[in-house]
């Protein structure tokens, strides 16, 4: 069912590891966040995002602040400025995004560097099959869903200020050579696909070099719907974007059409007519016709290139598990998802050799 803002925002006294000093927060709003006024309140959200965020009320108005997490952090990870930057780059574009109100990188205000925007009320929908929607409803969601990606992969980054977000091209080349890289680091075993799939994607990297802003973790659960209409009112969660390639949005978007995801579900092997949800072809197709594209000739590809990404990151996370001595049920079950995911994409880089 879809979950309200208020279900799905649900919010907790500040943790312990999180708090701060709400004084001098208090401070830098009412001198860096336009029209701030009234007592400060806040509360956490207790959703588990890998940046804590926030929910603060003043003067009958409600923004958002992600921070940065305490503690020693890797360098490339956690960065609240690149998010907030890109967002505040698409404000005047029609990518649909909450609009930023201040960028804090002074880590002596509150610890961590952070930002503050304006909270919205709508919808977040985590189960991809809308459970609770009517087949029109569905259709007119994932409608949504595609339209604003290929709004996003149009915009001209250049033009808005992002020139430098990313290094443009040869993006395939590079993100091939780091998960590489990323699974050997965290390799305990021999998995056959995993090593058929590091020998194939280098050697059949598509000529096609597009490059445009990258969300990099594009899917429905990261966007936000109106609270009643099937109309998408924000694109969130941008902490992996970059300027890269539009088609590895795409691909990954689609991912669910091939397995089911613990935390994500899936839309495989679903009547897609009766319940309103497009077709991979169909979802693909539209894509194409918003971005002029006669069709996607390697396809298989990008598919097969986004689920070894996962495969990878699933590879990661069972390491770190077993490092940690995690439970050996959980470790376990990611290093099933690895190999299952290996099998699924070294399965797609084959069907139509």
């Amino acid at each position: 069912m879809a979950e309200s803002a208020a279900q799905n925002a649900e919010t907790i006294d500040i943790r312990e590891a999180h708090r701060f000093d709400v004084g001098r927060l208090e401070d830098f709003c009412r001198s860096e966040v336009d029209g701030y006024s009234g007592e400060l309140a806040v509360r956490q959200f207790s959703g588990g995002q890998s940046n804590p965020t926030f929910m603060l009320s003043a003067g009958g108005k409600r923004y958002v602040m992600r921070k940065k997490p305490p503690g020693t952090l890797l360098a490339s990870a956690h960065q609240v400025d690149r998010e907030y930057r890109v967002m505040k780059a698409l404000a005047d574009t029609d990518v649909p995004v909450p609009t930023m109100r201040a960028l804090c990188t002074d880590p002596e205000i509150i610890g961590t560097e952070f930002y503050i925007m304006d909270f919205l009320d709508g919808r977040v929908l985590r189960d991809p099959q809308l459970p609770g929607f009517s087949a029109e409803e569905r259709s007119a969601i994932y409608d949504q869903m595609n339209d604003v990606l290929a709004r996003l992969h149009k915009v001209d980054y250049k033009a808005i200020g992002l020139e430098d977000y990313g290094r443009p091209g040869n993006y395939y080349e590079r993100q091939i050579g780091r998960w590489i890289k990323q699974y050997r680091a965290a390799e305990t075993e021999t998995v056959e696909p995993m090593e058929d799939l590091i020998s194939y994607l280098p050697a059949h990297i598509p000529a096609d070099d597009a490059t445009s802003i990258a969300h990099g973790d594009y899917r429905l659960e990261n966007t936000m719907f109106h609270a009643t209409e099937p109309k998408m009112i924000a694109v969130l969660d941008w902490e992996l974007s970059t300027i890269g390639h539009p088609l590895a949005d795409l691909a990954y978007n689609c991912m669910l059409y091939h397995f089911n995801s613990p935390s994500q579900g899936t839309i495989m092997d679903l009547d897609y007519a009766t319940l309103g949800i497009p077709s991979e072809e169909a979802y693909v197709d539209a894509y194409c016709k918003r971005t002029g594209r006669d069709g996607i000739e390697d396809w298989d590809f990008y598919l097969s290139f986004s689920i070894f990404r996962l495969a990878s990151i699933t590879q990661g996370v069972y390491k770190r598990g077993l490092d940690g001595n995690a439970s050996s049920e959980k470790a376990t079950q990611y290093g099933d998802m690895c190999r299952r995911l290996a099998e699924t994409a070294w399965k797609v880089a084959q069907r139509n050799r």
